[in-house]
């Protein structure tokens, strides 16, 4: 074939290949293109991953947490730059990418690459009587080999960053597929490790839609760590399934935040609305329900709507809401909104849809009057809504927090903490708040994830680094002289032991094993290995 025919096919592929275009929610304006990765393309970056991870498995875990510590210190020298791509991407104010995305970043990147080879470190494993039997247990973490992340828009850099940093720490490679909505910044977060030392291949970026992130699925990874919504999660479990690829599914939640009449009114109102509408609402982690108390429900609200009347939604540095990441969603909080009204929601704040160019805005709304009829009560708005509902009795404020298929995070006010300890054991939820609200997925040590709907398995923290391994056990025995008593041939002697030792060992009593002594002597003697024999004996005596 010609120069000038290769030239042209390669322009034919270039034409005809799909692109995503990157937008900014707040002005319609684009920001960029990527392409969307074919199944093919993300067959063959798992396969580059593949060739590639040994090598950085076999490093030492603290030459892996140096290089985390590196993307820490680039990130913070282009801190600015990266918070005005996030909020650009994303729609999210400027502080907001910094104080909600970045910061929680850099605290994990510190904590991971100074603490994960303690939390690796192998560990002696204690096995009860079998230690007097000369045996030793211990469990060694072990990479899974390559990990598929496909990560949300709503916080698109520090989501994805803490998971690929706990994964690559631990010794993995990573093919990382961001969301569609915020691709660009999917691969600033490649561009940033891949200057801090990850080698080639380790970590790939693939940008696509849903296609791509299937393929991913598919691909035969080790692993899939998925945040997204139960719909797509469903799909995500059932197609890893058929693939045996184990997953860890962050799925969302409709999070409750209850309201004692005991509470400081002034800190739970603030903590409602900033619970409610930072982000846009577009947290997994928001107040999407709100119970309070029937003696303090009034003043609550009027403080609440107080509150909400200050707040700014716009575009640039001062605002305090910025705008919803996609039409999609905007429109699944109108509905919402609208089906609450229609069985009997009061408005008392928003309520609409902001007209701002083409910016997708929307009001911080707060709805009081609402029961468990209602959207906006049972599904997943992700959106700056605030139902607000009044119980009786703490045994009522419960049920009402339990009644519904998402169990991702819950808050209590009170001014009694241990009343809060109390009442957050009843609660079917992955993290309860005594006091506070939204933030616990910025803290690197503890764990986060859900139960039911809300997903399977944990990001963050020791239980999140541990997704990432695969823990070996080993065992040793140091009675190398002496056959295991429970070996061939089941003789007398031997039925006799097995007896004792169903009686006496398994009670765990000290006492017992004393017991044992003479029946394990018997055996071992009717057991000793047969005595060397000399090279040519054996002939001699059949001779």
């Amino acid at each position: 074939m010609s120069e000038a025919r290769v030239a042209e096919a390669a322009s034919e592929r270039a034409s005809s290949r799909r692109e995503i275009i990157s937008r900014d929610p707040k002005t319609g304006e684009e920001l960029g293109r990527v392409p969307v990765a074919t199944e093919s393309e993300v067959q063959h970056a798992v396969e580059r991953a593949r060739g590639a991870w040994q090598a950085w498995a076999a490093r030492s875990v603290a030459d892996r947490a140096r290089v985390l510590l590196r993307a820490r210190r680039l990130a913070l020298d282009r801190l600015d730059d990266l918070a005005r791509l996030i909020a650009r991407e994303s729609g999210k104010p400027f502080s907001e990418a910094i104080a909600m995305d970045l910061v929680p970043s850099l605290d994990l990147l510190n904590y991971f690459a100074r603490h994960a080879e303690r939390l690796l470190r192998d560990e002696p494993l204690p096995i009860g009587h079998y230690t007097l039997l000369g045996r030793a247990s211990r469990i060694a973490y072990r990479p899974l080999g390559t990990i598929g992340i496909i990560s949300p828009w709503n916080f698109p850099w520090s989501i994805p960053v803490g998971q690929v940093a706990t994964a690559l720490v631990a010794g993995n490679a990573v093919i990382l597929k961001p969301s569609e909505l915020t691709p660009l910044t999917g691969l600033a977060i490649g561009h940033l490790f891949t200057q801090a030392g990850v080698p080639d291949g380790v970590l790939q970026v693939v940008t696509g839609d849903g296609t791509t992130g299937a393929a991913l699925v598919t691909s035969g990874v080790a692993k899939i760590v998925f945040t997204g919504s139960v719909e797509t999660g469903r799909r995500v479990a059932e197609a890893a399934a058929r693939c045996l690829t184990p997953v860890v599914l962050e799925l969302g939640g409709k999070d409750a935040m209850i309201v004692l009449a005991d509470a400081d009114l002034d800190k739970a109102a603030a903590a409602a609305v900033w619970g409610a509408f930072a982000n846009a609402g577009q947290a997994c982690a928001s107040v999407e329900r709100c119970y309070v108390h029937e003696s303090i429900a009034e003043e609550f609200l009027r403080r609440v709507v107080e509150e909400t009347a200050k707040l700014s939604v716009g575009e640039g540095d001062g605002v305090d809401i910025g705008a919803m990441a996609s039409e999609k969603q905007l429109t699944v909080v109108e509905e919402h909104v609208r089906d609450a009204l229609a069985r009997g929601a009061h408005v008392l704040a928003g309520g609409q849809r902001i007209a701002r160019g083409a910016g997708l805005f929307y009001a911080p709304t707060v709805l009081a009057n609402v029961d468990h009829s209602m959207l906006v009560m049972r599904e997943e708005t992700f959106g700056p809504v605030l139902p607000v509902m009044t119980f009786r009795t703490e045994a009522e404020a419960i049920e009402l927090a339990n009644d519904s298929m998402y169990g991702l995070t819950a808050s209590i006010w009170t001014s009694d903490v241990r009343r809060g300890r109390a009442l957050a054991s009843e609660l079917r939820v992955g993290t309860v708040m005594i006091n506070e609200v939204l933030y616990t997925h910025a803290i690197a040590q503890a764990p986060w994830g859900g139960v039911r709907c809300s997903g399977w398995g944990r990001t963050h923290g020791r239980l999140g680094l541990l997704e990432m391994v695969a823990p070996q056990h080993v065992h040793a025995n140091r009675l190398t002289l002496l056959r295991d008593p429970w070996w061939y041939s089941y003789t007398p002697r031997a039925r006799e032991l097995f007896r004792r030792l169903a009686h006496h060992f398994t009670d765990g009593s000290l006492i017992g094993l004393v017991w044992l002594v003479p029946s394990l002597a018997k055996r071992w003697r009717e057991m000793r290995p047969l005595r060397k024999v000399r090279k040519g004996t054996s002939n001699r005596r059949e001779r």
